[in-house]
């Protein structure tokens, strides 16, 4: 949430209306506008109300379409940029002063690469890129996202597939593929190594299911593999999460089938402690994900903090293919 404005009246205004305002004034769409603010375009128009209020006047022609601005809208349109510009300038400034001796990036990773991925690929960058310091914000993939979109971290690091985009808009967003993973299902193994369940199961005993909560990412993508599936898969959900690392830990309890990325069960795997759940009959469940770093275009003369960017210029050096 941006900072408040205080009007005369002393209504509040929030400058994260002016970002929506200005994205609105560009695209003259309330619903593309509301994707790339990653809000339901109920809240946004919501957003835009608020601001009309606290300006006291139509901002937004709505007997028109596409959207066009009043001329209020219009005057509010360019004001809003440089002021957005200023305060975008300003923050700068005062986070170069407060990393001079100490030049930390910030990382918002979603949980599932946060505890995995992230400390073995550091590792790799210590002996390719060199030591660098680093703070590491943890969030569900939402807020991770929004992160970025806010201005409050340097890079954004995040699984990637087609079917499920960021909505990133690429005037403002640049990225770079890190790698690979792959998204399957595990099981615990019993005595003999193999097993405790086996995938597609069957429609009088369904297997016991460990899913993501409504509305995880990695959960939309596994509900694509099962939608997609050739085979009917019968499963039974006992359990959910939001976090991969909860799902792992209840499979190895042997409470049942969880899809985790491949990062999350190389040591138990190898180990012993995690089986693949897929057999002949069900490869298809298996799903290739980009892991990708981003971060917003430096604007104007503003520069990215020194090794943050010369880090960006090692990974686009070094981008994996996708």
């Amino acid at each position: 949430m941006g900072p408040p404005v205080r009007h005369a009246d002393n209504a509040v205004m929030e400058t994260k209306w002016l970002e929506d305002f200005v994205s609105l004034a560009e695209t003259r769409s309330f619903s593309r506008s509301a994707t790339l603010r990653h809000v339901t375009q109920p809240a946004f128009s919501r957003r835009i109300q608020a601001l009309e209020a606290w300006a006291g006047t139509d901002l937004v022609d709505r007997s028109s379409y596409p959207t066009r601005l009043t001329i209020a809208g219009e005057t509010l349109y360019s004001q809003s940029l440089e002021m957005l510009q200023a305060l975008q300038s300003t923050r700068a400034m005062l986070r170069g002063h407060a990393t001079v001796g100490e030049d930390v990036i910030e990382f918002a990773v979603p949980h599932s690469l946060a505890f995995t991925f992230f400390p073995a690929w550091v590792t790799r960058l210590r002996e390719d890129f060199g030591l660098i310091k680093s703070r590491l914000i943890a969030l569900n993939v939402h807020d991770a996202v929004m992160r970025l979109v806010e201005g409050n971290c340097d890079l954004l690091i995040a699984f990637h597939h087609p079917s499920q985009p960021y909505q990133l808009d690429a005037d403002r967003y640049e990225m770079v593929s890190l790698g690979q993973e792959v998204l399957a299902p595990y099981v615990r193994p019993n005595a003999d190594g193999e097993p405790l369940y086996r995938l597609p199961g069957r429609a009088g005993q369904l297997l016991p299911y460990l899913g993501y909560a409504p509305g995880a990412y990695l959960g939309r993508l596994v509900d694509l593999l099962l939608k997609q599936s050739r085979t009917a898969i019968h499963l039974d959900r006992v359990y959910e999460t939001d976090m991969a690392e909860g799902l792992k830990a209840m499979a190895m309890e042997g409470h049942g089938i969880a899809f985790l990325p491949s990062s999350a069960v190389k040591k138990e795997l190898r180990a012993k402690k995690l089986v693949s759940a897929m057999t002949a009959d069900t490869p298809e469940l298996a799903l290739k994900l980009d892991i990708r770093a981003y971060r917003e275009k430096p604007l104007g003369k503003e520069a990215a903090k020194g090794t943050a960017q010369a880090l960006w210029t090692y990974l686009a050096a070094n981008a994996v293919p996708s």
